[in-house]
């Protein structure tokens, strides 16, 4: 004799199972937690971000050096960032990096995280060796490279036949090639990690289809792999673009703003005006500057790519 045993779908089954508890009952909404849950990070969010954010954009219309009591000035701090020439170049040299880090760390991020995706041999080991630099805080990679790249006992003394005179900090643009060098250093690992775990949640089933088809190992990365990183591509790229119109530690240490302003980036002349000059207004106005600045490149970056429009939970598919 043959017992046949039958299980209704599990949609019918989550239906009957609600169908058990009254309509005003609790117990139905389990899983869907209310606004209770969020205050702690949203008061802890509003004491540390938005308090401190509303007293700088009201501090860019004082005058203060720190003592006594700050005296309205109206938009003079304003007015006099707008005919500054050292603020205007800050700009230009806070973009420049910027575009340079997204130019040359999402393709590498992206060709190391689809390798740290797959099962090679000895993939574990290196993988883990080349993510040490995220361990590390910016202030301690940028005291390890301005020891490393010292013109007197570094690596440029011995090496002149490479680095000339091996003043690599005293020419804009080799002082600028290090601060890019170093953040590149230092943050490729972690872009590498959204590629990598984005390359693992690729379906296996698109490279089988692409391989019975006869594609290879190149048109597989460009037809498959690239599409489907998408989303991750635009997450790393707002990063990316925020991380660089905020960077200060590197520059701080590693050029201080030289030679003379050829490193001064916008964070970096904030520092200077606020804790240099005790200009806080000033230092109050650029500081609010950058926030705009960033909140409105990421949002065109976001609008432009289409991101916001995107409904579907796989990587890359919109």
């Amino acid at each position: 004799m043959t017992t046949q045993i039958t299980s209704s779908p599990p949609t019918a089954r989550l239906r009957k199972e609600a169908s058990r508890w009254p309509a005003g009952s609790h117990a139905a909404d389990v899983g869907r937690p209310g606004f209770g849950w969020a205050l702690p990070a949203t008061l802890f969010f509003a004491l540390f971000a938005l308090v401190p954010l509303v007293m700088v954009a009201v501090l860019s219309f004082m005058s203060w050096n720190g003592l006594g009591s700050p005296q309205f000035v109206g938009m003079d701090n304003w007015s006099r960032l707008v005919d500054d020439p050292v603020m205007l170049k800050s700009i230009w040299t806070t973009l420049l990096l910027t575009a340079l880090g997204i130019v040359i760390q999402t393709p590498l991020s992206i060709v190391l995280g689809t390798w740290a995706a797959g099962h090679q041999r000895n993939r574990a080991v290196l993988s883990a060796i080349y993510f040490v630099p995220l361990l590390l805080s910016a202030t301690a990679v940028s005291v390890l490279w301005r020891a490393l790249l010292d013109p007197n006992f570094g690596i440029p003394a011995d090496a002149t036949w490479l680095f000339g005179d091996g003043n690599l900090f005293g020419k804009q643009t080799t002082a600028i090639g290090v601060l890019a060098f170093v953040s590149t250093w230092q943050f490729t690992p972690f872009h590498t990690l959204i590629y990598q775990g984005a390359a693992r949640a690729v379906p296996q089933v698109l490279y089988q289809a692409a391989e019975i088809d006869g594609a290879g190992r190149y048109r597989q990365f460009f037809h498959i792999t690239l599409p489907q990183l998408r989303n991750s591509m635009i997450t790393s790229m707002i990063l990316m673009t925020v991380g660089g119109l905020t960077t200060f530690e590197t520059v701080l240490i590693l050029t201080q703003g030289g030679p003379g302003t050829d490193t001064t980036i916008s964070a970096y002349y904030m520092y200077e005006k606020a804790f240099k000059s005790f200009d806080f207004g000033t230092g109050s106005a650029i500081a609010l500057t950058l926030v705009v600045a960033s909140t409105v490149i990421s949002l065109i970056v976001v609008r432009v790519s289409g991101y916001d429009k995107m409904r579907s939970s796989m990587e890359g598919v919109a």
